[in-house]
């Protein structure tokens, strides 16, 4: 997967070069490359935005740099054209899992008031937010997009990890333990030391239904519970009435 990401400031992104995303760039796995918009302005010191016709607070990019920032990268005929803006429609699991298919993502970066209109039709292909709130720029909304998206990238992750997480299946992932067994006086539960492999399975799917129903009720109304999953949520609706 190759990431080109246009943005006035590439800076930024110095946390996409740690940890599990930092890794799987030095890998090859990933290929993330930074495109400074500034870079494509013909103005002495190198501005980038201009006040916005009909009046109004704040600055707009304008478009001619962005389109030659655009047209520097080689981009094959299939590459996705991403802009992070709030008006976009908000990234879920589904979305991650579709982009992660995906050969080529080019991500734009807004910042001040936004960028001209004239090039968001002329490039763009989809708007994408990361939540119904407005954040300085498109920065940190690209980089929970590469983040979230590469996760599911052959070779970034142990195929495992990715099965039993929050949303691969609806619901909310079950709670975990580790070492210490006992830790200010609580015991990790027996459960999960007994050895049985199908009594760990129900209790960590009683776990899952139990946490999307305490967090994130709202998600149970899009899925296709069995009965089984059913009768546990009875159980654990009683058990919560009673706390």
């Amino acid at each position: 997967m190759k990431f080109d990401v246009l943005s006035l400031f590439p800076e930024m992104f110095e946390p996409l070069k740690q940890s599990i995303i930092g890794r799987a760039e030095k890998k090859g796995f990933i290929e993330i490359n930074l495109i400074n918009i500034r870079d494509f302005s013909n103005e002495k010191h190198r501005k980038v935005d201009d006040s916005p016709y009909g009046g109004g607070a704040g600055m707009i990019i304008k478009p001619d740099v962005v389109y030659d920032a655009y047209k520097s990268i080689k981009k094959k005929k299939s590459a996705k054209v991403i802009y992070l803006s709030p008006q976009g429609n908000v990234l879920t699991h589904k979305k991650v899992v579709e982009l992660s298919k995906e050969e080529h993502l080019i991500l734009l970066c807004g910042h001040y008031e936004g960028i001209d209109q004239r090039v968001i039709e002329e490039i763009v292909d989809e708007e994408i937010s990361i939540g119904d709130y407005v954040l300085t720029g498109g920065e940190i909304p690209a980089m929970v997009l590469i983040d979230s998206i590469s996760r599911y990238i052959q070779g970034v992750l142990n195929q495992e990890s990715s099965k039993e997480e929050s949303f691969t299946d609806g619901l909310l992932e079950y709670s975990q333990y580790t070492r210490p067994e006992v830790f200010l006086n609580k015991k990790v539960p027996d459960v999960l030391i007994s050895g049985n492999h199908a009594n760990i399975r129900e209790w960590r799917r009683k776990e899952s239904l139990k946490n999307t129903y305490l967090k994130r009720p709202e998600l149970l109304n899009c899925l296709d519970l069995s009965d089984s999953d059913k009768q546990i949520l009875m159980e654990i609706q009683n058990e919560s009435q009673n706390d």
